[in-house]
């Protein structure tokens, strides 16, 4: 069991993953990387930011809006995957 890194719900890695982009979504920000767009998620433990641009965003109208549930499930993805590597877990910081 893995404790959301944002609230005290305590869940397997799967059901993990889609709490955070059901229930904490809003934590994944997008911000302007030249003509495109980048997603960014920080994360709640150490204040590490993670970005990543997404390619198709200067060339697909609306590509941010229409992909943004998938957008949501990669950074969270990236969070996961940090916090496993770098605090060895999801617990919160006490």
């Amino acid at each position: 069991m893995l404790t959301c890194p944002y609230c005290d719900a305590e869940l397997g890695l799967r059901a993990l993953h889609a709490h955070l982009v059901d229930e904490h979504g809003d934590r994944v920000e997008s911000e302007p990387y030249g003509d495109q767009t980048a997603y960014v998620v920080t994360c709640p433990r150490c204040g590490e930011r993670y970005r990543k641009v997404m390619r198709k965003s200067g060339k697909v109208s609306g590509f941010v809006d229409e992909f943004d549930h998938p957008i949501r499930m990669v950074a969270f993805d990236m969070l996961i995957n940090h916090l496993l590597a770098e605090h060895e877990s999801t617990q919160p910081a006490s």
